[in-house]
């Protein structure tokens, strides 16, 4: 089902291997690599760097900002060579921002986006022996109109902006792939769960008598198997499964959060009887939905007791240290009580999307923001949502996506029209790619369009925030009148049947002896009051509120934001089990 430390879980073949270790790396001050060739010149890469770890982290062997053009490069042995009906493709699984490739001086590809994968076909530039990757990489900290998240554009952080993760920052693969294949499978299930919709997209000529077969299994049982043939390079259909078949009841089928049950898919591309090729998956049969009051899991109405992750590690910055420290982390949020976690301004490591579906977590995921709002912004943001969506849809742990966080590159949305209908277009555009899962425009402050409302409120009052959210009426009556930290929560006039509310940020309480943290959620307390304040502060927030759910602030302290439940180095700062009782205490 799924292969351990695979960069891409939801779509497997054996023959694959990491490029990650050491590479050679230079800075080019001056701009003129592209000019004097430097991609095909080995002597200009004078120190090594750790790959996947960007160079402003201590995990990468540099530690320190590259405010210029980054060179990278790598020798590998592509044995054997590929046959006439192979391929040999590269895959980068994050490069901050714009990259540029060769394999032995042979130009390959461009790509812009940081948040994004990208693949290369790569064979027909190897040659026998050693081969030569070179890659450029250009992440400008001015360039306010690039999508970065919270990866701040000044040297220094500040407030709530951190180091920057540039350069080659996740995984980087070669893969060996039939010249005909699958290059991608995309899984939904129905409402009622008993029927799964199926697109997959195939790469390389194919033939009048070539077949696409899909099988899907619980353990060594067959739920469902199609055969479609295969007119074009997109292929739909539907699977019914064979309830019958099992000694169970269907519902054991279905996956949540409290049960993670995954069903192996298998999918066989055949022509005139041979294959060409196999790819393994899994799918969670489930659905999300919202109503007026909650949000629905399976139909049925689900609470949301959600952690804000912020995927930072203080030796490697966005880069996860490795699988296992995934897993660590999802581990972590589900001892601590929560059923979610919010996958805030940083696409999530595929990976842990993985972890999240087999160990039981769903998640609310961001669209890393840009800063300036322009056409260029827009055409960017646009470009990176639609490669998420497309990476990341196959994920039953992925409940929903947040187009905005708290009208950031957007700010002027209660006077500008233009602004309005670019929240407006990319909660629409979500829906478009995505229709199987929630969406939400703006989150925090001014609501524009979404399936729910997000609302951020860090008072410190546990009495004031049970008084803002105890019930429906006096939810309306905040979203209306009242402004938690100021700012306006709706554009114009609520649904008139209502709509499902989520406390999306809130907490943040400082527990920290660092004098230069950032304290803007409030006081400082002690670790062991902890638990205490929480209890304190949640005393309203549960399923009989008038809320669906909510997501607090923050799992982890990040560079100078300390309000964390754990530190950077992911140590609890209480008991796991007092913050778990507080947390479950409020289903």
């Amino acid at each position: 089902m799924m292969t351990d430390d695979h960069p891409r879980p939801q779509l497997t073949r054996p023959a694959w291997r990491s490029l990650n270790g050491q590479w050679g790396y230079t800075l080019d001050r001056s701009n003129a690599g592209m000019r004097e060739r430097w991609f095909a010149d080995p002597a200009r890469f004078t120190r090594q760097i750790t790959v996947p770890f960007p160079p402003e982290s201590t995990l990468s062997g540099i530690g320190e900002d590259p405010d210029s053009p980054m060179w990278y490069r790598r020798e590998f042995v592509d044995q054997p060579q590929p046959g006439p009906r192979e391929r040999v493709l590269v895959h980068f699984e994050g490069v901050d921002y714009e990259s540029t490739v060769w394999v032995n001086g042979i130009h390959i590809g461009d790509h812009r986006g940081g948040q994004t994968c990208f693949t290369f076909d790569i064979t027909d530039a190897l040659t026998n022996g050693t081969n030569d990757l070179v890659l450029r990489a250009v992440d400008d900290r001015r360039a306010l109109e690039q999508p970065r998240g919270k990866q701040d554009w000044r040297h220094e952080p500040h407030v709530i902006w951190y180091r920057r993760t540039s350069g080659i920052w996740r995984t980087v693969w070669l893969e060996r792939v039939p010249e005909t294949r699958i290059d991608s499978i995309r899984t939904n299930a129905r409402p009622g769960l008993e029927q799964v919709d199926f697109e997959a997209r195939l790469m390389g000529p194919l033939g009048d008598d070539t077949s696409l077969e899909i099988e899907i299994r619980h353990e060594s049982q067959v739920l469902a198997r199609t055969v479609v043939r295969c007119a074009g390079p997109l292929v739909t259909g539907c699977l019914t499964l064979n309830h019958a078949s099992l000694l169970m009841q269907p519902e054991e089928l279905w996956w949540t959060p409290e049960s993670p049950t995954l069903l192996d898919l298998q999918c066989e591309l055949t022509q005139a009887g041979h294959r060409l090729d196999s790819v393994d998956s899994y799918i969670g049969l489930r659905t999300i939905a919202c109503d007026d009051r909650h949000f629905l899991l399976n139909d049925r109405p689900y609470f949301l007791r959600m952690v804000l992750e912020q995927a930072y590690w203080p030796d490697s910055h966005l880069s996860a240290p490795s699988r296992d420290a995934l897993e660590t982390e999802v581990k972590a949020i589900k001892a601590l009580g929560f059923n979610g976690l919010r996958m805030h301004q940083a696409s999530a490591d595929q990976r842990l999307l993985s972890l999240c579906d087999k160990l039981g977590l769903v998640v609310l995921a961001d669209i890393p923001a840009a800063y300036r709002f322009s056409s260029r912004s827009l055409e960017a943001l646009a470009r990176e949502t639609v490669a998420l969506v497309a990476r990341d849809s196959g994920h039953p742990s992925l409940i929903g996506w947040v187009a905005f966080n708290e009208s950031w590159g957007v700010p002027n949305l209660p006077f500008s029209p233009a602004q309005r209908h670019a929240v407006a277009a990319f909660y629409h555009l979500l829906k478009a790619l995505d229709p199987e899962r929630i969406a939400l425009g703006n989150d925090g402050w001014e609501h524009v369009a979404g399936d729910f409302i997000g609302v951020h409120d860090y008072c410190q009052d546990g009495q004031v925030l049970a008084a803002r959210y105890q019930s429906r009426p006096a939810v309306r009556d905040t979203l209306m009148n009242d402004r938690p930290g100021g700012h306006r929560l709706t554009l114009g006039q609520l649904p008139p049947a209502g709509a499902a509310v989520l406390l999306s940020e809130f907490g943040g309480i400082n527990s920290h002896n660092d004098p230069d943290a950032w304290h803007g959620y409030g006081t400082v307390i002690e670790a062991g009051d902890l638990p205490g304040r929480l209890r304190q502060l949640m005393i309203g927030l549960d399923a009989d509120s008038g809320l669906a759910g909510y997501c607090y602030t923050q799992l982890t302290d990040t560079e100078q934001e300390k309000n964390g439940l754990l530190t950077g180095e992911r140590e609890p700062k209480a008991e796991i089990a007092e913050i778990r009782s507080v947390i479950e205490g409020h289903r």
